[in-house]
């Protein structure tokens, strides 16, 4: 058995995750290649490479046990694509982050110097209506050098329970993450959840300098209608201490 498999599962962040707007778009897979990390490959959906733009909110933080003072709850918008590791007993479904967004510096710091995650400090602001029961509108805004940049989605019907093979379960339901490291070792960790009710949605909308905050390469991709769009009500979630791939 490889040492990255035989860690003892201990609870590093226990928090929240609440109405995650996801904005999906298909993407070449040969744009995403600088990213994967070594170790896994691209997990596509039905044949199509896809990454996605979620934004939620952070609610009841705790690292190691400890709430932070004033770092408890707060925004974050991400952009992310899915990737897959083989094992003796199948598949761990996961996601490598391109760029994620918090408006709170320390965790900015400590995500990018430490754990060489790719994050950004940002002012960021959200808007959910009705801001009690099931919303039919749910925005994450931030502003980047000046620009005020926003991703909304506005929903219809009711919560629902995931379908089996549907693209809202292979968005959803991928449960570990994977860093490239400098040093050229993968970071994996997991992520543990219930499986989250979704909304189907009536719109969506995104602005941003795709170009400075995500690359040259994403600005098209990201200006055309997401492929599809949905809403998770969220959970309580539970990140275990992480390793290295051997």
């Amino acid at each position: 058995m490889a040492r990255s498999e035989k860690r003892v599962k201990k609870p590093f962040l226990t928090a929240e995750w609440r109405w995650l707007a996801m904005l999906n778009y298909e993407v070449p897979p040969e744009i995403l290649k600088p990213w994967i990390p070594r170790g896994v490959e691209l997990d596509p959906w039905q044949g199509k490479t896809l990454v996605s733009l979620v934004g939620f909110r952070f609610l009841n933080t705790r690292v190691m046990g400890l709430a932070i003072p004033g770092h408890r709850d707060f925004d974050e918008v991400n952009l992310r694509f899915y990737v897959r590791r083989k094992m003796a007993d199948g598949w761990r479904r996961g996601v490598v982050f391109i760029r994620e967004l918090v408006p709170k510096p320390m965790i900015a710091a400590v995500a990018r110097i430490v754990y060489e995650e790719p994050y950004m400090a940002v002012r960021m602001h959200h808007k959910i209506e009705p801001q009690s029961g099931v919303p039919s509108l749910v925005e994450y805004g931030w502003t980047f050098r000046g620009e005020p940049c926003h991703l909304r989605v506005n929903t219809q019907g009711d919560l629902r329970a995931l379908r089996d093979g549907e693209k809202a379960e292979f968005i959803t339901e991928h449960y570990w993450g994977y860093t490239k490291r400098s040093n050229g070792l993968t970071s994996e960790y997991e992520v543990a959840h219930p499986r989250w009710r979704v909304m189907e949605t009536c719109g969506s909308s995104f602005s941003a300098p795709v170009k400075e905050l995500y690359g040259i390469e994403f600005q098209e991709i990201l200006a055309a209608e997401p492929v599809s769009t949905l809403l998770a009500e969220g959970s309580e979630v539970t990140v275990y201490q992480g390793g290295h791939l051997p």
